[in-house]
This record gives structure tokens, sequence and C-alpha cells, in this order.
């Protein structure tokens, strides 16, 4: 590589800012907080600071290492990765697989990261190699990769779906889903019984989206005993699996279950029913309730409400009970009820569909039409900085 001559500090810079965009990107891209154009404004900023990285040859992947050494978490790889693949070297890329895997899932997903910010034409001979790799973390790299870029490993799907380690399967079984492979539905119902909830959960989702939903839907319902699912994911799911009554009384056996009552009340406003307003107003009046009360609130209304009075990420406003309270934004109950009351609020608002809203959307959408492949719902938009 062409040694360059840089600015040492604006290069650690570029590689610091890189690794905390992606983290706050990672962790607002299916959340009710941005929407597409917000999350569009940080891939501008990290994108310019990769392009940064790039022109700096050895000396931003110095950089990267010596931060990665420093702090060896997942953001920090996610810089070394975009470097490795960008370059397509191999020696480097070597370096970043030795790197994830001493992390673990979240070195895969750092890797995943990057794959999904690369060219198809800068990774199509690196996967054809990952698929064949007798390293289970490197099919799941490949994976990830058709994953990110909806492309079809024929035959080899199967194969994967199939694969002795549970973590090929699970990115399989999600892929099949997506592509709508049919010919993969009777893996993905014998994986309904698995022994790793994780699994089961993937294999839910695919039967779902393969036309197998009623098969699946108990299976949901037992995931939800496991600590180690997130009971939220299983609630979008379920809920928009199920017909419309049924959703209802399912949803309702959730909130009269003490363990379920919390995801259950953040999940109301999925099925878009907003005659419980009130209802969920007087949650909002609840400490034990609040969070998840603005959760379902924003779910039912596509109005950007960061820039409305009606949130606070300091609980103590609220008052004493709420002031322990550690998740925020949380809603006040009284502004909440006014701007529902007076003139019932949404009319007024430009339409704001969040990041969540739109997931949601796109599983809704492939749920109700058979054919339809699993939307990639984490598109953006990108605008000048100055707007």
């Amino acid at each position: 590589m062409q040694r360059l001559a840089t600015i040492p500090a604006i290069v650690d810079q570029h590689a610091e800012d890189a690794a905390f965009l992606w983290s706050r990107r990672r962790r607002e891209i299916d959340g009710p907080l941005l929407n597409e154009i917000d999350i569009g404004r940080i891939d501008q900023r990290l994108d310019a600071d990769l392009e940064g990285l790039f022109a700096s040859g050895e000396a931003a992947w110095a950089a990267a290492n010596a931060r990665f050494s420093d702090y060896p978490q997942a953001p920090e790889l996610f810089v070394m990765a975009c470097l490795a693949l960008h370059w397509e070297e191999e020696t480097k890329l070597a370096k970043v697989f030795e790197a994830a895997a001493a992390l673990g899932e979240t070195g895969i997903n750092a890797i995943s990261g990057a794959i999904a910010r690369t060219p198809r034409e800068k990774l199509r001979s690196f996967v054809a190699r990952w698929i064949d790799s007798k390293e289970a973390m490197l099919k799941c790299i490949a994976l990830a990769a058709l994953w990110h870029h909806r492309a079809d490993a024929g035959p080899r799907l199967g194969e994967l779906a199939a694969n002795g380690h549970a973590e090929v399967r699970v990115r399989a079984l999600r892929l099949a889903g997506a592509l709508r492979r049919r010919d993969l539905l009777p893996q993905a119902i014998e994986r309904l019984a698995a022994g790793q909830p994780k699994e089961r959960l993937a294999a839910s989702l695919a039967a779902c989206l393969l036309d197998a939903g009623r098969t699946a839907l108990p299976v949901l319902d037992e995931l939800l005993a496991h600590t180690d699912i997130l009971p939220g994911e299983v609630f979008d799911i379920r809920l928009l699996a199920s017909a419309g009554t049924s959703a209802k009384t399912w949803l309702q056996e959730g909130l009269n279950q003490l363990s379920l009552r919390r995801p259950a009340l953040a999940a109301t406003g999925v099925l878009g029913d907003r005659s419980i307003v009130p209802w969920l107003i007087e949650r909002m009046r609840e400490p034990q309730s609040a969070y998840g009360a603005g959760l379902a609130w924003r779910d039912l209304f596509d109005v950007d409400f960061n820039d409305t009075d009606l949130f606070t990420v300091d609980p103590a406003l609220l008052g004493k009970p709420f002031a322990d309270i550690e998740e925020s934004p949380l809603p006040f109950a009284d502004r909440a009820k006014a701007w529902w009351d007076e003139g019932r609020g949404p009319g007024k608002h430009k339409v704001f569909h969040s990041m969540r809203k739109q997931r949601l959307a796109a599983i809704r959408a492939s749920f109700e039409n058979p054919d339809l492949p699993l939307a990639n719902w984490r598109r953006t938009q990108r605008f000048p900085a100055w707007m």
C-alpha cells in the first residue's frame, strides 16, 4: 500500500469518530426515535470519516489497530473491518477475523456492519470462500453479506440451514425467510424444536415468512419464558403474524400476566388501535408503566415526538416517584392528554416514520403478501450536510 503524508491527530480523530458514529447508528437503527433521514445524517458523517481513513493508507490502519488495542470492542473492530474490506487485503482481514473470534458474536456483528457498507463487487470473491470455509465464524460472515445485500446462495443455503453450528443455522434460516425460500420450509419447521431459543426464534420468523405462521405461534408463546430472548421482539412477530381479533385477545392475556405486562404494554401500539389512547395516558402516570406506554404511544402515531414537549430524558421532571427510573425518554401524561384532546394532534404534524415503524411495516407487508421478499427497512436518505 502506498504511504501517504498524513496528520496523525486527524487520522486518529477519524478512527475515533467512525467507531462512535457506528455505535450510535447500531443503537438507533431499529429504534423508535430516529427515521431514515436522521440515520442518513449519521451515515453521511460516518462515510466522511471512513473516506478520510481510506485516503490515509497505512496510517489509518495503524490508528485503527491502536484504538482496538486500547478498546477491544465491536465499534473499533468495525473500523478495522471497513479498512480491510475496502482495500481487499487478505492479511488485514485475517487480523480482523482473529480479533472477531476473541469477541464472539459482537465481533461477527462488527464485521457484519462493515460488510453492509462495502460494495458487492469488493465482497464477491470473499463470500464464495467464506461459505466454503470449515470455520463457522466465516460462514456466519458470508451469510451476513448475503443478508445485507439480499443475495441468494442457491442450493448452498439449504446446506447452511442444516449446518452443525447453531449460529450458522440461525443466519441461514433468517435469510431463507427474507428471500421467501419455500423449499427450505421443512428445515425451518424442524428447527422450531431446536434446543437454543435464538434458533427457535429465527425458525419461527422464517416459518411465518414462509406461510407457516400457525405452526410457529405456539413456539413464540413458549419463547416468552426464556430470559435470553428479548420479549419485545417476540411480541412484535407474534402480533404481526396473528389475525386482528386473536392478536388483541393474545395481547390482553399478556397484559394480565405480571411477568409479561411490561413488554405487552410496550407492544400495544403495534396493532394501531387508537381507541386505547385514554388508557395509555393513564399508564403514563404509573412509574412502572410509563416507559412502555411511551413506546406504545410512538407506535400509534406517525409523528416525530422529538420535536414536541411530550417526552423528557430527565425522569425527575415527572415527579419524585419517577426520579429513579433509568429508562428514557419518558412521556408527560398531562401533555400527551392535551396534545390528543386539542385537535387530536397527529394532523398537525409532518408524517414521520421511525426506523422501528419501518421495520414493523416491512415485516407486516411480507406476512400479508406471500410473494414479497422481506424489504431492507434500513434504507437511509442522504442530504447535503448543511440541511
